[in-house]
C-alpha cells in the first residue's frame, strides 16, 4: 500500500472509536485499491473523490457535522483549535503579567489567569461559531475549505518523552516570574540597606516588554508542541520568530551594558567580558534551539 493511501487511512481512523479502527482501515485500503484498479485512475484522484478525512470519519462514527454545516465544519474546527492553542495562552499570560505588575499577590494572578482563559476561550468559541454560521448562510453552502491529498500530514512516530519540553516550559515561566518578581520585590540590598532591583529600572520603559512578550510566546508554542507531541514546520517557524524577538533585544541590552541597575553595579563588580560572553551565549542558545526545532520538524 502506498504512503499516500496510508496517510489518508490514518487521518480517517484516528478520529473513530478504537474498536472499529482495524476493520475500517482494512475496508478503506481495499476500497481505494479496488477503485484505482477498476477505473484505471490515479490514486490522488480517488482520494480526492473520497473527500476530506474529517467528513469521512464523521460518517463512519455516526457523528453528524451539523453544528455549522458539512462544507464549513472542517475549517471551523481547524481554526478553533488554532485559536485555543496559540492566541488563548498568549492572552492569558499577558493578563497574568499585567496583574502581577499591578502589585497583586500570587492568588490574584492565578485567579486572573483562570478567569481570562475561561472568559476569552468562551468568547472565541461563541464568536467563531456566529461568524461561521453567518458565512454559511450568506454563501448559501459555498465550499470555502477545499481539501486535497496534499493536505495530508506525513506519518511520524510521536515523541515518547515530554520531560525535556516540560522542563523548558517551566524554565521560561520561572524566568518570566523572576523578572517580574525582582521588579516588585527589589531583592538586592545596597550599602545603605536600601532595597533595589537587580535589573536596570530603565528597561521597563522599553526593552523589557518585547523580551517578556516573546518569552510568553515561546511558552505558548512549547505548550502546543507538547500537546502535538512533535514539531511541525509552521510551529518551528513561529518558534524561530519568538526566539529572535527574545534573543536579539536581550543580547543588545547585554552588549550595551544596560542590563544591571546602577545601584547593583555600585555594590557588585561585573567584568566587561561578562556582557560580551553573555550576549553571544544568548544568541548561540537561541540559534541552537531553533535549529533543533527545525531538525525535529523535518524528521
Amino acid at each position: 500500500m502506498s504512503p499516500l493511501t496510508e496517510r489518508y487511512v490514518h487521518e480517517v481512523v484516528r478520529r473513530i472509536p478504537a474498536d472499529q479502527r482495524d476493520d475500517i482501515a482494512e475496508e478503506l485500503r481495499t476500497t481505494i485499491a479496488d477503485t484505482v484498479e477498476a477505473r484505471g485512475s490515479g490514486e490522488r484522484e480517488v482520494l480526492l473523490e473520497m473527500g476530506d478525512p474529517l467528513r469521512l470519519a464523521a460518517r463512519y462514527s455516526g457523528r453528524p457535522l451539523a453544528l455549522i454545516g458539512p462544507d464549513l465544519y472542517p475549517a471551523y474546527v481547524r481554526l478553533l483549535k488554532l485559536l485555543l492553542w496559540t492566541v488563548l495562552p498568549l492572552i492569558t499570560a499577558i493578563a497574568v503579567v499585567a496583574d502581577v505588575l499591578d502589585d497583586n499577590d500570587a492568588g490574584s494572578a492565578i485567579g486572573t489567569g483562570i478567569g481570562t482563559a475561561l472568559t476569552v476561550g468562551a468568547q472565541m468559541l461563541a464568536w467563531l461559531t456566529v461568524v461561521f454560521a453567518l458565512i454559511e448562510r450568506v454563501s448559501k453552502g459555498t465550499k470555502v475549505d477545499t481539501w486535497t491529498p496534499d493536505d495530508l500530514p506525513e506519518l511520524r512516530e510521536p515523541e515518547k518523552g515530554t520531560l525535556g519540553p516540560a522542563i523548558a516550559v517551566a524554565g521560561n515561566v520561572l524566568l518570566i516570574g523572576l523578572i517580574v518578581w525582582q521588579r516588585i520585590a527589589e531583592p538586592f540590598r545596597a550599602g545603605s540597606d536600601e532595597r533595589v532591583q537587580v535589573l536596570d529600572p530603565a528597561l521597563w520603559s522599553g526593552w523589557i516588554w518585547p523580551i517578556l512578550a516573546s518569552l510568553a510566546a515561546i511558552v505558548a508554542i512549547q505548550l502546543i508542541r507538547i500537546g502535538m507531541r512533535r514539531w511541525t514546520v509552521p510551529l518551528a517557524a513561529g518558534y524561530a520568530v519568538a526566539e529572535a524577538a527574545f534573543a536579539l533585544p536581550l543580547a543588545w541590552v547585554l552588549y550595551q551594558k544596560k542590563f544591571f541597575s546602577p545601584a547593583f553595579l555600585a555594590e557588585v563588580e561585573v567584568l566587561d567580558s561578562f556582557y560580551t560572553i553573555a550576549a553571544l551565549g544568548v544568541l548561540a542558545v537561541s540559534a541552537g534551539n531553533v535549529f533543533s526545532a527545525f531538525r525535529a520538524a523535518h524528521r
